[in-house]
């Protein structure tokens, strides 16, 4: 297939076939990839002075700097190859279709005699896999339900033909315990075996009729050559299939092979149902929910969708019921919009699981949204606050014996961190280790630039200390005539007592409160921050202050070191050529000789 690349001012030169596009940005970054009936079409109404009606849409547009476009022969290539293209470039504009989750699988060996294992690896080579399944306890439910029925080993022995002459294995307790012929020492031939592999493997492809057919003539063999025994094992085996068959979700058994696929959707969000119905019975149900990009229409989400799921999940089946009209024209499956009938009654239970998803995510973002504002009230009524905190800034100070002074504040918005807003100080105007003049200094600091900015100031301001620093930070506000303004505390750590200014006695809110526990994350995140800031500093400080005593050797030099090498042991295994190109001849010698000096001295 040829590719074509053109600049968007010529969108009109495109042909009017179908085919995929391309979008580029300036760094040359691919950024949308789409399908179209008419390329020509599709891609200039990106450019028409009635599109980009939407925030998203004029943001993409703003970025495309160059188009390629690929020639297909139909509409549904042109699906398949616009499917593969996002999966291999996750392109930031498309609806990624990514999905955290390992699906797992079970495969039929491809040994002398095969095993039926569960897996999350797909390795063709290593046999036929069946699945993915969408849930575990349901491939759990059928490696059981094989495992009851058939004598199938579970070792990894090599048991080649050769092998077994040998007498090379022995038995074990699957054997004894009647879970297993023994295949092993040759107590089973390998025709045998095959035969109950054979009937496995149509229960894991659905076709129940067939092993219960097979053990049905088994039983009534053994009966007609009154080998009751045996017979009674066959007839157990065939109502142990018959009861797995009916926990199953039997639709309608002249239904055939078909898929389903649903789809509800807001403004934000799609979720996309998927039934598998193999012989009358569902075997498969799986909720897909996908966060819009661009807006995109239900038909596009669902086209996409299916072409996904099908292929995610290995289906072959001829016909896909869908709740929207499609217009996908495939060699391989027809689409069919069902008005009546059992059919109807399947997308009316595919929609059902998918508008059951849709109100579990919005009942999980209310919950959220709810606990959040729960605690953010319980802290004001703790707090006697006027205003809701949705907006809390927390200090602390980080030193040890004075070295390297360093301040950290963090910010919580509706309760939760928001590290973007997060800020660390070096400590300039206070020398030694004074804490109350390092809180004065940061707090005055703060707010003087958010008051310069004209950024919006805290509903509240939380200071890591007692009665001290407390009074340090009124001061700066003070300076700042914000005092009163703004509520403030302090929390002491020993007792996790609160501090009011002005106030010589502290407050206590239960220890199981959640808004205590709201103020002790502020506490221990800003305490975390600025630790981490500290030690930071302080190590990049006791480097730089080692070789720096080098003559010839300056600060320069130095970071230059640290970028390129990262430690000290680095520049010390780097080798002459590696230390030459970057800092030239006469310094490699000043820093080898520096190095050797210091291993005689050790």
């Amino acid at each position: 297939m040829e590719v074509t690349r053109i600049v968007p001012g010529d969108v009109l030169k495109l042909p009017d076939n179908p085919g995929v596009y391309r979008f580029f940005n300036e760094e040359d970054e691919l950024i949308y990839v789409g399908k179209a009936k008419s390329l020509k079409k599709r891609v200039s109404s990106y450019f028409n002075k009635q599109a980009g009606v939407n925030r998203k849409t004029r943001r993409l547009v703003s970025e495309i700097k160059a188009i390629e476009v690929t020639l297909v022969n139909s509409e549904f290539d042109a699906l398949l190859l616009e499917n593969s293209l996002i999966k291999q470039n996750q392109p930031k504009y498309n609806i990624l279709l990514k999905d955290d989750k390992t699906f797992p699988y079970l495969c039929v060996s491809n040994e002398r005699f095969p095993r039926i294992y569960s897996t999350r690896k797909f390795i063709p080579s290593n046999g036929t896999y069946f699945g993915p399944y969408a849930s575990v306890k349901a491939m759990n439910n059928v490696l059981r339900l094989i495992n009851n029925l058939f004598t199938l080993r579970t070792c990894r022995y090599d048991l080649s033909e050769e092998n077994i002459t040998k007498g090379k294995f022995k038995v074990c307790l699957e054997y004894h315990i009647g879970n297993c012929k023994g295949p092993c020492e040759g107590l089973q031939s390998e025709t045998d075996y095959l035969n109950d592999i054979d009937q496995a493997v149509n229960i894991l492809k659905g076709n129940l009729s067939i092993p219960r057919q097979y053990f049905k003539e088994h039983m009534n063999s053994a009966a007609a050559q009154l080998e009751f025994e045996a017979a009674q094992k066959f007839k157990d085996k065939l109502e142990l299939l018959e009861r797995f068959q009916s926990k199953s979700l039997v639709v309608n058994p002249k239904i055939a092979d078909l898929d389903v696929f649903t789809i509800v959707a807001d403004e934000k969000f799609a979720f996309v149902n998927y039934l598998r119905i193999k012989n009358g019975t569902i075997n498969l149900s799986q909720t897909s929910e996908i966060k819009k990009k661009l807006n995109e229409s239900d038909e596009e989400i669902l086209t996409l969708l299916i072409v996904e799921l099908r292929d995610k999940f290995q289906s072959s089946a001829r016909e896909v019921l869908t709740n929207k009209e499609l217009d996908i024209a495939s060699e391989n499956f027809k689409m069919i919009l069902p008005q009546r009938g059992d059919k109807k009654k399947l997308i009316e239970l595919s929609l059902k699981n998918a508008l059951f998803a849709k109100k579990e995510k919005y009942t999980s973002l209310e919950n959220v949204k709810d606990k959040s504002n729960r605690v953010l009230k319980q802290l004001q009524a703790d707090l006697s606050l006027r205003e809701l905190p949705t907006h809390i800034e927390c200090f602390d100070n980080s030193n040890i014996q004075g070295t390297n002074p360093v301040a950290s504040m963090v910010c919580f918005k509706m309760g939760r961190p928001s590290k973007k807003d997060y800020r660390h100080f070096k400590i300039k105007t206070v020398v030694g280790p004074d804490d109350f003049g390092s809180m004065r200094e940061v707090v005055g600091r703060r707010y003087s630039r958010l008051l310069k900015e004209e950024a919006p100031l805290p509903k509240l301001i939380v200071i890591d200390g007692g009665k001290g620093q407390l009074n340090a930070a009124c001061e700066a506000l003070k300076e700042l005539n914000l005092y009163g303004q703004i509520p403030i505390i302090g929390i002491a750590k020993r007792l996790e007592e609160l501090y009011f200014p002005e106030d010589s006695f502290p407050i206590h809110i239960d220890k199981k409160s959640e808004s205590l526990r709201l103020i002790q994350k502020l506490r221990d995140e800003a305490h975390r921050f600025a630790i981490n800031f500290h030690r930071d500093l302080r190590s990049k400080n006791s480097f730089n202050f080692e070789l720096e005593e080098v003559k010839g050797l300056g600060r320069v030099t130095v970071d230059k070191l640290l970028k390129e090498f990262g430690t000290m042991s680095k520049i010390e295994q780097a080798s002459e050529e590696e230390l030459i190109a970057l800092v030239g001849e006469a310094r490699t010698r000043l820093i080898k000789n520096f190095f050797n000096q210091k291993r005689e001295a050790q």
